[in-house]
């Protein structure tokens, strides 16, 4: 049957990248690389004239103005109600003859040109820029996939036309002040994969930026499971010149998506149940296919000019590679090297001041005293900050200084958190510093031993003086290197690892995490925006914080993808915020901030929705302006069931709904989450325990108390703080949810690292330095209650 003419219809070999108006950026980049002669599964898109056409000739669009023009914007629920109203009405409604006619004929000439009676297709949504020019259509990732007949074909295809009014989309349009009528929508069908293994590449390694590198991860199955990183995907590094593996790392893949056995659409099973057990642990690409993949991805970035983050799959029919889409890379800047320093022994050297070690490492360098955040111009590179107590403001400071003393504090205070996230000698808790060091005075920290030596005491390993910006940190990327050298051992548990500054991901990317338990975003908001939320609405420059927000979350999101990122939402306290430029001018004061107005008492108030909504859209522009699926966020300090539910829905008013690949997590840090856990744990798909509040809380301590810190009363292995983390892990696994913890705790003690697995805690999320050795820690406690079950011993 030949193709023929149709007015609805154009084919892969029909468009190329300047058809976006007509096919949206999905089909004519398909067009374009089938144009080129990669492999692509073949297919055709329904232009978007046909859905405008659509709603024009059955008269739905004067049913959807109406219900559009009832629709109350600030009521959540009205909102998704109205939507509802108009999603059913499109799939219920009969496509006009001609339409439907075009659209089964051409389904009928792509049975025939791949020999099948009524293919399987994937159908999917594909945005038209010129219908949002500076947004990301909302419903862009609706894809249908295993679809099959001409009556299924239809009802997806209205399905992905109704995906123009989700109640986030609809909403997106409107606060943007885009005329709903008139945002069009393509759709893709083509030949349906049935992948036997599939994956991402990257034509440049995007860990170390070579271009002369190919990455490539894979995985069994359909990449559903590699974009949800719900399996750690093998991974290969090729030299793209000559094709050789340079790297391979063979992962665990316990689960994989495939066809579901009775009607369309996908189900996740175990890997072990469909490929056997030694399936998990064996490569899924063979050198060859490796190679072919590789050369692949060559060529096409050779199509576009540039590196490219490329979707594949290999047929399990076939065998043959399909190339299912390729788009742009995002690049990072290249790692700085450092100097390798050690202490100086050949002189008793002169204590000035001892305190608590709270991020370990060596420097020496000038030391500046600062009262205030009106004095953080006094620090620069190489000196050694000392103050009473850090705070937000002080974090450009922090980031100049190459070692922090403090006052007061203890390992879970601002200076220690910041400090080690930042990878910077800290001591805390020394009652005198800003006493006992003068201004200008050079000093070594060593906050190995959380001691603060008179003058210089380092030499460098070559004999000569160092700079003193230069400090051995607890994890210099020296360590990096070598831990990344080092065999890593496979845990059950998973490894997350904590973040807050963006641009340390760099560093720090290649360790053996399994992803971001914990980034935190106040980090974003001091450093990359400065200024306050609601200063911002009120200058209506909302846009400033929702890009550099997502600036600052994608380039983590990329660097580690598709590994997840946890992102929880700003957990400022009043007192921090209002260190934001025109914090002052819409925060109160509060007397005990650290259990105030924060939080998700924050997010769902009056005084700061509008700032959290743009949170909000900034999370989004990362999932679907830049395709990073594997951002998901976390709500802190939640306190109530009701509050949960209310902030569940501005964010789902906001592209933000709860399901597929996002995952929403909350902290647990306040005791009633403890005794409401099997509630709360029903309504969220993760809990991260925030060990540091949830233990300020439990036991009525002050965390940042240096008295009650060295009086031992901060203590996360108190009996009553154990019990409420059992109740969590119970609750979450009762109802089939993920339990994290985030903190420091479990690298500190081991004894309670081996109680957090022996309670089957799902991960644990630990600083960047503490890593290798949790993941260690926690693989030879595993190791050990495997022996002890085999031998019966409980």
């Amino acid at each position: 049957m030949a193709k023929g003419t149709f007015s609805y219809i154009k084919w892969f070999d029909e468009l190329n990248k300047e058809d976006i108006p007509l096919v949206g950026g999905k089909g004519a980049n398909l067009g374009e690389m089938t144009n080129h002669s990669i492999p692509v599964p073949p297919g055709f898109c329904i232009v978007s004239k046909a859905y405008k056409d659509f709603v024009t000739l059955s008269n739905i669009n004067k049913v959807i103005k109406d219900i559009l023009s009832k629709i109350n914007f600030d009521d959540a629920g009205d909102l998704e109600e109205k939507t509802a109203k108009i999603r059913n009405l499109i799939v219920e409604t009969d496509i006009s003859t001609q339409i439907e006619r075009d659209i089964l004929q051409a389904y009928a000439v792509l049975a025939e040109q791949i020999n099948l009676n009524e293919p399987e297709v994937a159908v999917r949504s594909s945005a038209t820029a010129e219908d949002l020019p500076d947004a990301s259509f909302a419903g862009q990732q609706d894809t249908y996939l295993h679809i099959k007949g001409k009556d299924e074909l239809l009802k997806h295809v209205k399905k992905c036309w109704a995906s123009l009014w989700t109640s986030r989309a609809t909403y997106y349009r409107h606060i943007k002040g885009f005329d709903h009528m008139s945002v069009l929508l393509s759709v893709v069908v083509q030949k349906m994969v049935n992948a036997s293994k599939s994956g991402v590449m990257f034509t440049i390694n995007p860990i170390s930026n070579n271009p002369d590198e190919i990455m490539i991860n894979a995985s069994w199955g359909l990449g559903e499971a590699i974009v949800s990183g719900s399996v750690t995907p093998d991974e290969y590094i090729i030299d793209k010149k000559t094709l050789d593996i340079k790297e391979e790392r063979i992962s665990q893949k316990t689960v994989m998506v495939i066809r579901e056995a009775s009607g369309g659409g996908t189900t996740t099973v175990n890997v072990k149940d469909i490929l056997g057990p030694g399936a998990i642990s064996q490569p899924c690409l063979s050198e060859g296919e490796v190679k072919k993949i590789a050369s692949m991805g060559k060529r096409i970035e050779n199509v576009y000019g540039f590196p490219q983050d490329i979707e594949w799959a290999i047929d399990r029919d076939t065998g043959e590679l399909y190339i299912l889409q390729s788009r742009p890379v995002t690049t990072f800047k290249p790692q700085k090297s450092e100097e390798p320093i050690q202490f100086d022994t050949k002189t008793e050297p002169e204590v000035l001041v001892k305190g608590l070690a709270a991020s370990p490492g060596i420097a020496v360098g000038k030391v500046k005293k600062i009262q205030s955040i009106d004095e953080i111009g006094k620090i620069q590179e190489g000196d050694i900050l000392v103050t009473a107590m850090t705070n937000p403001d002080m974090v450009p400071a922090m980031k100049k200084a190459v070692a922090v003393v403090t006052d007061e504090g203890g390992r879970t205070c601002h200076a220690a958190i910041v400090s080690r996230e930042f990878g910077i000698p800290c001591i805390v808790g020394t009652q005198n510093a800003t006493e006992v060091l003068e201004d200008g005075m050079t000093v070594t920290v060593d906050a190995t031993r959380g001691v603060v030596y008179k003058g210089d005491r380092l030499l460098q390993l070559q004999g000569e003086k160092p700079k003193s910006s230069t400090p051995t940190v607890g994890i210099s990327e020296q360590k990096v290197k070598e831990i990344v050298e080092q065999w890593a051992p496979i845990t059950g548990t998973k490894i997350y690892m904590n973040l807050g500054e963006p641009g340390l991901i760099d560093k720090y990317k290649e360790l053996p995490f399994d992803g971001i338990g914990l980034m935190r975003t106040e980090f974003i908001f001091t450093d990359m925006v400065g200024i306050h939320p609601m200063y911002l609405v009120k200058q209506n420059k909302g846009d400033i914080l929702i890009s550099r927000m997502a600036e600052g979350i994608a380039a983590v999101a990329q660097a580690i993808y598709p590994r997840p990122v946890v992102v929880r939402f700003s957990d400022f306290r009043t007192n921090e915020f209002r260190g934001l430029e025109g914090g002052d001018e819409v925060e109160p004061i509060e007397n005990n901030p650290m259990i105030g107005w924060r939080g998700v008492s924050r997010y769902i108030s009056p005084e700061y929705e509008e700032g959290f909504r743009l949170e909000c859209r900034a999370i989004r522009k990362v999932r679907e302006e830049y395709g990073l699926t594997n951002a998901w966020v976390m709500l802190p300090f939640v306190r109530n069931l009701w509050e949960l539910d209310k902030v569940k829905a501005i964010m789902a008013s906001e592209g933000l709904e709860q399901g597929g690949s996002l995952k929403v997590w909350i902290m647990a840090e306040v005791p009633s989450v403890v005794m409401l856990a099997e509630e709360f744990a029903k309504k969220v798909d993760g809990i991260s325990i925030g060990s540091n509040d949830l233990t300020q809380l439990t036991l009525g301590v002050d965390r940042d108390s240096g008295i009650l810190n060295r009086m031992g009363y901060f203590d996360e292995q108190d009996p009553a703080v154990l019990k409420a983390i059992e109740i969590l892990i119970d609750a979450a696994h009762k109802y089939g949810k993920t339990c994290s913890i985030c903190g420091q705790a479990p690298s500190l003690y081991p004894g309670f690292a081996e109680f957090l697995v022996r309670k089957g805690i799902d991960s644990m999320s630990v600083n960047p330095d503490t890593v290798a050795y949790t993941k260690r820690l926690v693989a030879s406690v595993e190791q050990r209650l495997l022996l002890e079950r085999a031998f019966g011993k409980q």
